[in-house]
């Protein structure tokens, strides 16, 4: 999927937008227990399947919510990218929520909205609605408000 290049001249008029959705990423069984090593949460919910579909009211293993918010920087430079800058960095969240769980074997995707952006020093702070729904859920699995510094 090729993004949506946009001018960093042009981002302001852009606020209260849609930017796009991402492709739809499936969540496997190796990737949750990849980031379950990783982060050393080895909750039984997200990597033993046969207890999960015994104990769980899911009935399967679902992702860990951070597995969700880890995704976003793949999706994202799926749906846009800023031209004219000398860099972009993750400056931080000012919302957090993971409203339904993503079952192991299902596809998310990100849909994102532009909710502001404010001029900083060499630069502007971007606010961005990232909401990642679940395939064939109505319910997102989560609803992020990422904050995001580009310099030019």
């Amino acid at each position: 999927m090729v993004p949506k290049e946009i001018a960093f001249a042009d981002i302001k008029s852009l606020v209260g937008q849609e930017l796009g959705v991402s492709e739809w990423h499936a969540v496997t069984q190796p990737d949750v227990n990849k980031f379950a090593d990783v982060t050393h949460d080895h909750q039984w919910i997200h990597i033993d399947v046969e207890r999960a579909k015994k104990e769980s009211p899911y009935k399967t293993t679902i992702a860990h919510g951070y597995f969700t918010l880890s995704l976003v920087p793949h999706l994202m430079a799926q749906v846009w990218r800023v031209k004219g800058v000398k860099m972009g960095v993750n400056y931080g969240l000012n919302k957090l929520r993971f409203p339904s769980p993503v079952p192991v074997g299902s596809k998310v995707r990100a849909r994102a909205k532009l909710l502001s952006v404010e001029d900083v020093k060499g630069g502007a702070q971007v606010c961005v609605e990232v909401t990642i729904e679940v395939e064939g859920s109505e319910k997102p699995a989560a609803v992020i408000e990422t904050l995001s510094r580009y310099y030019n």
